[in-house]
């Protein structure tokens, strides 16, 4: 069993000094240029921070700060695991259910990878770097920390689940057409399908 790191209190001041920092270089590109550029990604670094903190509440308000300043970033694969495991450690479950799904069809091995599975051979179509299996060589995680062992119990009963089942094979099987799928309204629509899945998640 892998424990979690111990955080001693300089390494924990660190860790705030980082978000503070975060927030504040932030903040300084907002009043300076109108809104956010932030091309190096630096707003999806502090619920990383707020986890090795064991800061869930923290990491909770910091989401709902992002999802406000940036409502249109879909994130990629590590932040949305973060984002869901900080609503699952908080109490908000049905959120997590959604934000699992959603973790899920920004990279359909990434919960493999976390639960130490085989990865599934899947023929899909891949967008962007980020939904390959090769992104996920520097994972931050994985099931045998202790202090994940109440989200691997939860993550691991919400993958066989009705719900996940239906959303998640319907993703795959628009994603597999989209591999031969040529140019044009057909294809128009499946993308349509796919990012509308999430809609009526209730």
């Amino acid at each position: 069993m892998m424990t979690a790191v111990p955080i001693t209190p300089k390494k924990a001041e660190r860790l705030r000094k980082k978000i503070a920092d975060i927030k504040r270089m932030l903040a300084a590109e907002k009043k300076k240029f109108g809104g956010y550029d932030d091309s190096r990604g630096h707003r999806y670094v502090p619920t990383r921070f707020f986890i090795e903190l064991g800061d869930y509440n923290k990491g909770l308000l910091y989401t709902k700060w992002f999802q406000k300043n940036f409502p249109d970033d879909i994130g990629y694969p590590e932040f949305l695991f973060e984002w869901t495991l900080i609503l699952f450690k908080t109490g908000k479950v049905k959120e997590a259910e959604k934000k699992a799904l959603e973790t899920f069809m920004s990279n359909v091995y990434l919960f493999d990878k976390f639960l130490e599975k085989t990865f599934l051979k899947l023929d899909i179509y891949e967008g962007s770097e980020w939904e390959r299996v090769s992104s996920l060589a520097d994972f931050n995680y994985n099931k045998n920390r202790s202090d994940l062992l109440d989200f691997v119990d939860w993550l691991s009963t919400f993958l066989i689940s009705q719900p996940f089942y239906i959303i998640a094979n319907e993703y795959i099987r628009i994603q597999q057409q989209l591999q031969t799928e040529p140019v044009g309204p057909s294809r128009n629509a499946l993308i349509d399908q796919s990012n509308t899945l999430l809609d009526e998640y209730k």
